[in-house]
C-alpha cells in the first residue's frame, strides 16, 4: 500500500524493523506481486543478504537457499487471496516463509482523507484482512499462519516520541489495534517423502546407570540414526560406561562420544550438535525421564510437516511417581505461559529437554545467537528464542514424564529458577519489546 503523505518512511521503518528480525537470517528476500503504486521503499529498508527481484520465484523451490517472500499490501487489493497463495505454494520450499504486510481496515478513513488532500496517491484498499480471515485462508491454501504482529502506530518522528509510541502501543488493550500495519508470517505446510537421518545428542553427567538403557530403548525410526553421548565431568564412571556401550552396540547404530571441556547442558548440546552428521537433530536427556521410545513422535511430526521445531511437553499427562515435585511443576507452568507471551508462540512446556529441528535451521540459530549474545546455561531458551524469531513453526508433542531410575537431578530449583526468570525478562525486553 502507498502510504505517501502520512510519512510513509517512518511507518515503513517500524514495519521493516519487524520483518528484518526474520529476514536478516535468510539468504534472499523476494517481492511477490507488488501493487502498481508500491514504490519499493519498504523492500529497500528491510535487511537481507540478497534481494534478487520478482522473477526469482519463477525457477521454483531452491533447496540450497532460505528465502523470504514479501507480499506488501497486495492482499488489501485482491479479490482472491486464496488463489494468490495457492499459485505461490508450488514455487516454495519447506524452509521458505511468506511475509505479508496487511494494512489496517479501521484506518480506511485516513487513506481516503490523504487522497482527498492530495497527500497520498494510489487506489484505496478495498479488501481488509482480519487475523481470523488469514488463519482460514492459510489453512485452505496449504499454509500455517505462524505469527502476526501489529506495528507502525505513529506516522511522525515527533522528536523521538514517535519511537516511544511505536514501542508502547502494542501492549495497550484496544489501542493496540490502531496500528497502520500487520506483519503476517506464513509457513508452507510440506511433508517429506524421504526419511532424513537423525542425530540424537545425549548429554550425560553422573548417569552411569542409564547409558545402556538409552541405547537399548532407542526406537527404529526407519532412517539413518546417529547417537552422540556428551559426557560432562562425571564422578561415577559414566565416561567408561559410554565407551563400553559404544563398543558393544556399535554394530546396531552409529554411536559417537565426546567429553566436555566446558560446563553445563547448553555447552554439551552445542558440542554434540557440532559433531552431528545427520540432517535432523534432537536431544535426549540421559536421565530418560523423556522415554526414548517417544522419539518417533517427534520425528514423524517433523517429517509429516506439522512443524519445523518439535518441542516436547510434559505438562499434559499425569507424571509418573515423583518425576516432578509440585513446586517444580508450578514453575514449569509459569515459564511455559510466560515464554508463550514473550515469544508470541504457544508453548506447552518451555523446559522439556527434548526438541527436534533441522541442522540447517540450527545453523541459523547460531547466527542469531552471535547477534543476541550467550545468555542461557541450560540450552532450552537459546533454542526456543530463535525458533520463535525465525518463525520456524513450533509444534508441541505431549509426553508422559517418567520417574528417574538412577541418579539424582542436577537442577537447583531456586537458583536455576531465578536464572530462568532472568532469561525470561531478557526475552521480554530484547524480543517482545523490539
Amino acid at each position: 500500500m502507498n502510504l505517501e503523505g502520512i510519512r510513509s518512511t517512518y511507518v515503513h521503518q517500524a514495519i521493516a524493523a519487524r520483518i528484518s528480525r526474520i529476514s536478516r537470517y535468510y539468504d534472499e528476500l523476494i517481492p511477490h506481486l507488488p501493487v502498481p503504486h508500491d514504490s519499493g521503499e519498504l523492500l529497500r529498508m528491510i535487511e537481507c543478504p540478497g534481494k534478487p527481484g520478482v522473477t526469482a520465484l519463477d525457477a521454483g523451490p531452491a533447496p540450497d537457499r532460505r528465502r523470504a517472500v514479501l507480499i506488501n499490501g497486495t492482499f488489501n487489493h485482491s479479490l482472491d487471496i486464496q488463489k494468490i497463495l495457492e499459485d505461490l505454494h508450488p514455487k516454495l520450499g519447506r524452509e521458505d516463509r511468506v511475509i505479508a504486510v496487511a494494512y489496517n481496515p479501521y484506518l480506511r478513513f485516513l487513506y481516503a482523507l490523504g487522497n482527498a488532500l492530495g497527500l497520498r496517491k494510489g487506489e484505496l484498499p478495498f479488501t481488509f484482512l482480519r487475523v481470523v480471515d488469514m488463519e482460514g485462508l492459510a489453512q485452505l491454501s496449504g499454509y500455517e499462519l505462524v505469527s502476526h504482529s501489529l506495528c507502525g502506530y505513529s506516522p511522525f518522528h515527533l522528536g523521538g516520541l514517535g519511537w516511544l509510541i511505536n514501542r508502547v502501543m502494542p501492549f495497550l488493550p484496544v489501542l493496540r489495534w490502531l496500528a497502520f500495519g500487520c506483519v503476517l508470517v506464513l509457513r508452507p505446510r510440506m511433508g517429506r517423502k524421504e526419511r532424513p537421518g537423525l542425530t540424537v545428542v545425549i548429554p550425560a553427567r553422573n548417569e552411569l546407570g542409564n547409558i545402556e538403557a538409552a541405547v537399548e530403548r532407542m526406537p527404529d525410526l526407519g532412517c539413518p540414526l546417529e547417537v552422540i553421548f556428551v559426557e560432562g565431568h562425571s564422578s561415577d564412571g559414566t565416561w567408561e560406561e559410554i565407551e563400553r556401550v559404544r563398543q558393544s552396540y556399535g554394530q546396531r547404530m552409529l554411536i559417537r562420544s565426546a567429553r566436555q571441556t566446558g560446563k553445563g547442558k547448553a555447552d554439551a548440546v552445542r558440542l554434540g550438535f557440532s559433531m552431528a552428521t545427520m540432517p535432523l537433530l534432537t536431544i535426549l536427556d540421559a536421565d530418560l525421564t523423556m522415554p526414548p521410545e517417544m522419539l518417533g513422535r517427534f520425528y514423524e511430526a517433523y517429517v509429516q510437516g506439522s512443524g519445523d521445531f518439535i518441542n516436547g511437553s510434559r505438562l499434559l499427562y499425569p507424571m509418573e511417581g515423583e518425576a516432578m515435585r509440585p513446586l517444580n511443576h508450578l514453575g514449569n507452568v509459569f515459564f511455559a505461559r510466560s515464554l508463550s507471551y514473550v515469544l508470541g508462540i504457544r508453548l506447552g512446556d518451555s523446559l522439556c529437554g527434548t526438541k527436534l529441528l533441522a541442522r540447517h535451521d540450527y545453523e541459523r540459530m547460531r547466527a542469531w545467537r552471535r547477534d543476541f549474545g550467550d545468555f542461557d546455561p541450560f540450552g532450552d531458551f537459546e533454542l526456543l528464542f530463535p525458533a520463535a524469531v525465525l518463525e520456524l513453526g513450533v509444534v508441541n508433542v505431549p509426553i508422559r514424564y517418567a520417574a528417574r531410575t538412577y541418579g539424582s537431578t542436577n537442577i537447583s530449583r531456586f537458583r536455576h529458577g531465578f536464572e530462568l526468570l532472568r532469561m525470561t525478562i531478557i526475552g521480554f525486553f530484547r524480543i517482545r519489546c523490539r
